[in-house]
């Protein structure tokens, strides 16, 4: 980096994430993925087209990408709905394990024959792209009225498979720095990764709601900073264990996510705003680590083709149908889920293991999968709610957050104000408000009805695609949950 003053890195880094939030918006505008536009804010911060940093340290982008994980995977949990992931869960896993091996293999062989290489490093090539990722999954289907089930699918799938793929990658090291390395030890360290990461994430993410629900504390948005430090906490001490941390978190994060917890919206919004600035800092940090110059080279930028073409119309859509096979899911819905099989940060965060190991060709691997994740972002990113559409696999619209009306959750006052959309099915749709049964020391204190407030009072009418902010006392929201119907609460 060029001599700085302190004050001069702190006003770069106010500009990197002023831009990077200003992204959002052209983004979405030009249907680009947004961690496409904040790699390229990185390479152009970097030393081969500003020279405004240089930027090399594989060890701290990597331990910055692993932070991001850890925050974007816990947001994604919480904000998955159990009710959506259980009736998908066994193709989600399946798709998380055996789809990331049947896409390593196939890969691997692509890259044996292009690139040259021997089988081992063929196999970790593959194995490093082999898995979806998190952040642009949650990141691209936010928003996106795509049916439930295979949104679901994806998001589970992206949650879950970073274990898998980061075992492989770290397997594969192994054997090509260590030859003699035992693989029968490797395939029961995987095993205990896994029980590790899964009874540990149950488990914490179980203790983190009983805490949270508990705890007394003077600042209501110290409850989100808790939320976010047991996050941190469950990943590093499942990993201390030798476990699978990042398994652990997004568990833990769909078994809070499930909870009644205080202070529920304030946590959900403050994670989900820390998810998109540790994205805007992952990918500025991964791309200040990519040379444009060195990804500039055409014989790289052919075979860089042929592997992204063999991932994208071939291994994807083999391991999708594969691993569906057993699962109840048409063909449109398949052809879907090979498209959205969006690379991203993990990739290239797995593309910095070889490069700490001191690997040959490491270099030529991260400037390879940084190649690949652009063309997938590029390319599947941009379109999939094009594809969604001539699919026909839209949903129902996904409703806006009011924000101009704050949830809040009062402890002093033992009170909860909870958010409940009317959907086409609410019984209540077309009832007066005083008709509807509430328990004591309850208020329907306002409707947001298309866009507007309205005040209500007994003789209001109920609309489908209200939403309604209803105040209770703590120990009546169950109560309130069950005359209202639980699939209809927002939070």
């Amino acid at each position: 980096m060029q001599s700085f003053s302190v004050d001069g890195i702190i006003l770069i880094g106010g500009i990197f994430l002023l831009a990077g939030v200003l992204m959002t918006k052209v983004s979405a505008r030009a249907g680009v993925p947004s961690l496409v536009l904040f790699m390229f804010l990185g390479m152009v911060l970097g030393s081969d087209v500003s020279g405004l940093i240089y930027f090399s340290n594989a060890e701290i982008a990597q331990m910055v990408g692993i932070v991001a994980l850890i925050i974007i995977l816990f947001e994604g949990g919480l904000q998955t709905q159990w009710k959506h992931i259980r009736p998908v869960l066994g193709g989600s896993i399946v798709l998380a394990t055996l789809g990331v091996l049947i896409t390593t293999g196939i890969v691997a062989v692509a890259a044996y024959y292009v690139f040259d290489l021997t089988w081992l490093q063929a196999l970790l090539l593959g194995s490093i792209v082999g898995s979806t990722d998190a952040a642009a999954v949650f990141s691209v289907l936010a928003g996106q009225n795509i049916k439930s089930k295979i949104s679901s699918t994806l998001e589970a799938e992206s949650g879950t498979n970073d274990p898998m793929a980061m075992f492989l990658t770290i397997a594969f090291v192994q054997l090509i720095m260590i030859p003699d390395s035992s693989v029968w030890t490797m395939l029961g360290s995987f095993v205990l990764q896994m029980g590790l990461g899964l009874v540990l994430g149950l488990a914490l993410g179980l203790f983190a709601s009983w805490t949270i629900n508990r705890i007394r504390l003077d600042a209501s948005g110290l409850y989100a900073v808790l939320a976010a430090g047991f996050a941190i906490f469950i990943y590093s001490f499942t990993a201390v264990l030798g476990g699978s941390g990042l398994l652990a978190v997004y568990l833990a994060a769909l078994v809070i996510g499930t909870r009644d917890l205080t202070h529920s919206y304030s946590i959900v919004s403050f994670h989900e705003g820390f998810a998109w600035l540790m994205q805007i800092v992952m990918f500025v940090i991964l791309g200040l680590l990519v040379f444009p110059s060195q990804l500039a080279d055409w014989d790289l930028i052919w075979k860089g083709l042929v592997l992204s073409f063999v991932l994208i119309f071939v291994a994807r859509p083999i391991a999708v149908f594969v691993s569906t096979a057993f699962f109840d899911y048409d063909l449109k819905e398949k052809l879907f889920m090979s498209w959205a099989g969006l690379r991203g940060a993990v990739p290239i965060v797995l593309a910095t293991f070889p490069m700490l190991a001191g690997m040959d060709n490491s270099i030529m691997f991260f400037n390879i999968v940084s190649f690949i994740v652009l063309t997938s972002a590029l390319l599947q990113g941009s379109t999939i709610p094009f594809f969604a559409e001539k699919l026909g696999l839209n949903g129902r619209p996904v409703p806006k957050r009011i924000h101009s009306l704050e949830l809040v959750s009062m402890d002093r006052a033992n009170a909860e104000m909870l958010e409940v959309e009317l959907s086409e099915k609410s019984p209540f749709a077309g009832q007066l408000v005083q008709t509807i049964g509430l328990p004591n020391q309850t208020l329907i204190s306002a409707i947001i009805r298309s866009g507007k407030l309205v005040m209500p009072t007994g003789t209001t009418r109920l609309r489908k695609g209200d939403v309604l902010y209803v105040l209770t006392e703590k120990k009546q929201v169950p109560k309130v949950k069950l005359v209202l119907g639980e699939e209809d609460f927002v939070n």
